[in-house]
């Protein structure tokens, strides 16, 4: 089955088509939404292939198991659609392509959930604004003071800059809606899966390491995006990029500390400290010490900063797309 079918003129129509319904749809509830079936997909796996008697190498094991199924079934899915809309009617693999893309990213949800965060957080109404951020943020909220709640967004919202858009556009570039949705499933997988606490530690290393791999390049991409689209809305960039060559490193992530220190250098922001998972602290090295704590009014900057980015990747991936499926 051939990825690249589709022609220069095609391709460019299912990308348009993906950012147009995603940013006026986002994810409702009323639309069938395949991340939603890997979801259900990767828990009825992991209720099957998780082991009663716990054992590391067991679990190892069937970890890899459940991340090859998973990704490797999205792919052939999709693949598999594409090639049947294909031969039913010529259009609709461009139509059925450019839902699949769109499934595959999250800008105006990303937006759309911190600006939940950001809202209540500048009324006054702190509880809220907790309450919005624990729907986007695996650690520990109800807690937070005002100051942390805004760290936490404006770090989600930097390092789903790569994960929720450039990467999945990266790789619908490289081999088209498929590659585009297995990342998905890889970025589903390490969310649902990828911890490091007992249940996990084991079981979802695959996960958490499929999914390093799978950001290598679109973390660094992603970064130079960022760089350019700082310096675009008259952020300061030389910061953020002495932010990344200074800082990127200190993150747990090799990937998330990139998008997370050009964030902060461009905004002028601290990240990172003391993150709180189950009730168990977890001390992530500060990117941008010297720089100023995170503010409410920061949430805005950075979402305007990760749409910025987004509508710059989409169309260098537009004009790259041309190209490779001219060449091809």
């Amino acid at each position: 089955m051939e990825v690249f079918n589709l022609t220069p003129r095609a391709f460019l129509l299912a990308l348009a088509g993906a950012l147009a319904l995603d940013l006026a749809l986002g994810d409702p509830a009323w639309l069938p939404h395949p991340v939603r079936g890997i979801g259900k997909l990767i828990t009825w796996l992991e209720g099957r292939l998780y082991p009663r008697e716990r054992h590391p190498g067991r679990e190892r094991r069937r970890g890899l198991v459940l991340a090859a199924t998973v990704v490797t079934g999205t792919f052939a899915a999709t693949t598999a659609l594409l090639w049947l809309a294909r031969h039913l009617f010529p259009g609709l693999e461009i139509l059925l392509t450019a839902y699949f893309i769109y499934a595959s990213m999250a800008i105006r949800d990303l937006g759309r959930a911190a600006t939940a965060v950001y809202v209540p957080l500048r009324q006054g109404n702190l509880q809220t604004a907790r309450q919005q951020l624990q729907l986007i943020v695996s650690r520990d909220t109800m807690h937070l003071p005002e100051g942390e709640v805004a760290r936490a967004t404006v770090e989600t919202v930097a390092e789903n800059t790569v994960d929720a858009v450039i990467a999945p556009l990266f790789y619908a570039l490289l081999g088209g809606a498929p590659l585009a949705m297995a990342y998905r499933a890889a970025n589903t997988l390490d969310a649902m899966v990828g911890y490091r606490n007992e249940r996990y530690r084991d079981f979802g290393r695959t996960a958490a390491r499929l999914d390093d791999a799978a950001n290598y390049l679109p973390a660094r991409v992603g970064g130079a995006v960022m760089l350019g689209t700082a310096a675009i809305l008259g952020y300061d960039w030389r910061r953020a990029w002495y932010a990344w060559r200074r800082n990127a490193g200190r993150h747990p992530s090799p990937n998330a500390g990139i998008p997370e220190a050009v964030m902060a250098g461009a905004l002028g922001v601290r990240l990172g400290g003391t993150n709180f998972y189950h009730g168990r602290p977890e001390e992530r090295p500060a990117i941008g010490p010297e720089f100023q704590p995170v503010r409410c009014e920061h949430i805005g900057q950075a979402v305007q900063a990760m749409y910025a980015a987004s509508l710059c990747f989409w169309v260098m991936a537009a004009a790259a797309g041309w190209w490779i499926r001219w060449q091809w």
